[in-house]
């Protein structure tokens, strides 16, 4: 089965967008391989406000035919026939995308679509890429939610001071203890 993997750039204070939403923060790092971390995935999904932000990074991307879902309840699909709008029924999709055959799907950005498919126990991994930056304000990481437990499998401090964080998503022990 697929995984859905929440992939985030994050400030040091847990902030995943500046107090007006902007990302110049985020630094790159040479030590990072785009086109292969890039190649792990066939599907990304987003949220409207990611993919405003998305479609004029990708430009800078390798084309590697990915599928774009957006979730949104405002854009039109007649003006974007080139990616899939959800607007409802937003955990049954997913679901059903993961049970497909396929590379794993990368869930892009944007905290209130990741405390949701969190919440329904869709989300595999959380793999976050903690900025060296502090932004004191800004959009957090994760609206309020239930608690969930993580498992760390990596990590890894890159030379411009990125620090590469991936957990998994340990659903049996946050059912266990009931957190």
């Amino acid at each position: 089965m697929r995984r859905l993997r929440y992939g985030v750039a994050m400030s040091l204070d847990g902030f995943i967008a500046g107090p007006h939403g902007e990302y110049d923060w985020m630094v790159g790092d040479p030590a990072l391989d785009y086109a292969a971390i890039h190649a792990q995935f066939d599907t990304l999904l987003m949220g409207r406000r990611t993919f405003e932000v998305a479609r004029v990074r990708a430009a800078h991307w390798p084309d590697l035919g990915h599928r774009w879902i957006v979730v949104s309840r405002t854009l039109k699909p007649e003006e974007h026939s080139n990616i899939t709008l959800l607007s409802s029924g937003i955990a049954e999709a997913v679901a059903a995308l993961k049970a497909l055959p396929g590379k794993d799907i990368w869930l892009m950005g944007g905290g209130i679509l990741f405390r949701a498919l969190l919440d329904a126990g869709l989300v595999d991994t959380v793999e976050v890429a903690v900025m060296p930056v502090m932004l004191g304000s800004g959009t957090p990481l994760l609206p309020e939610g239930r608690r969930q437990t993580l498992h760390l499998e990596e990590s890894k401090a890159l030379p411009s001071g990125i620090l590469m964080l991936t957990y998994s998503v340990n659903e049996q022990v946050a059912q266990v203890t009931g957190r």
